[in-house]
């Protein structure tokens, strides 16, 4: 095991969604299945925990009831290489859920990810401010990040 690893809150869906992002990531699986006994709280062999992983990546996923839910405050940050990768997972996450903007999304549980591609790290590291404040710019402008418009904005 890994020494720290998301603990994800759901209601009732946890094996669907770990089911969900194990379909989505390449290199991910379920690795364990809990379920609740006798004591509770829930009731006994409905699903407790999901352990699964998600590009090598340790999550573990419980089903604790509706007191708790997503929001904004935590997000998981997904590094892209291509367009064609912050595309294919674009559609795959906001299937069932919202787009939001600057290349954030939320999935059909309510989970927050970002969908960022590497480029526009390296686009607003740039030492010229006038170049990284044009890709930022145009970033505020996007829903799902389009490298190509970040790229235009960069070279201004």
């Amino acid at each position: 095991m890994q020494k720290i690893t998301t603990f994800l809150w759901f209601d009732t869906q946890a094996e669907e969604a770990a089911r969900h992002y194990t379909s989505v990531f390449a290199n991910s699986r379920i690795t364990d299945v809990r379920r609740y006994g006798k004591a509770g709280p829930r009731e006994e062999g409905t699903v407790m925990t999901v352990t699964f992983e998600l590009e090598g990546q340790q999550f573990i996923a419980l089903n604790g009831g509706p007191e708790f839910t997503f929001n904004e405050a935590i997000s998981l940050f997904v590094d892209c290489a291509t367009q064609e990768e912050v595309d294919d997972l674009w559609a795959k996450l906001t299937d069932g859920g919202a787009e939001g903007q600057c290349g954030w999304l939320r999935d059909k549980f309510g989970l927050a990810w970002q969908i960022v591609p590497r480029q526009l790290m390296e686009m607003t590291a740039d030492p010229d401010p006038a170049k990284s404040d044009r890709v930022i710019q145009a970033m505020l402008g996007m829903r799902k990040l389009d490298i190509q418009g970040l790229k235009d904005a960069y070279e201004g």
